[in-house]
């Protein structure tokens, strides 16, 4: 959606806008996923935030957004900060160590197995394009 210089969005209520308008005006129609809202109102807002950030200039740092979850079909690994022991759970050593080989491929498997535990769907899709790309090495 970042090509074009305008976009207006149309809030569906209920059951949704009159097809003979979306016809008529050549409107595209975009799914956030699979549940029902009152409105789309809130829609819209998920959409104009995934549009946004990705505009130059919006997050402090435009690398981050080729290593946040989905970037490489997998959910992101988990986060952490100060004090390195919050109510006796500790940061993983690992993640301290300094050793940014070694971080990446923990954040990796991390990525994996809890792409695997809460979006199996995702999961297929990332050892899928993995195999392919074995397959032309």
């Amino acid at each position: 959606m970042l090509q074009y210089n305008e976009i207006i969005i149309v809030c569906g209520r209920f059951e949704g806008i009159d097809p003979r308008v979306i016809e008529k005006y050549h409107m595209k129609e975009i799914s956030i996923g699979d549940y029902i809202l009152t409105g789309g109102e809130l829609g819209a807002m998920v959409l104009l935030d995934t549009i946004v950030r990705l505009l130059p200039g919006t997050l402090g740092n435009d690398q981050s957004i080729l290593s946040e979850s989905f970037s490489d079909d997998l959910l992101e690994a988990p986060q952490f900060t100060k004090p390195v022991d919050w109510n006796g759970i500790k940061v993983p050593d690992i993640l301290r160590s300094g050793d940014h080989q070694k971080i990446l491929k923990w954040k990796n498997k991390v990525s994996e197995q809890i792409t695997k535990k809460n979006r199996p769907d995702l999961f297929i899709k990332y050892v899928e394009k993995k195999k392919k790309m074995i397959k032309r090495k």
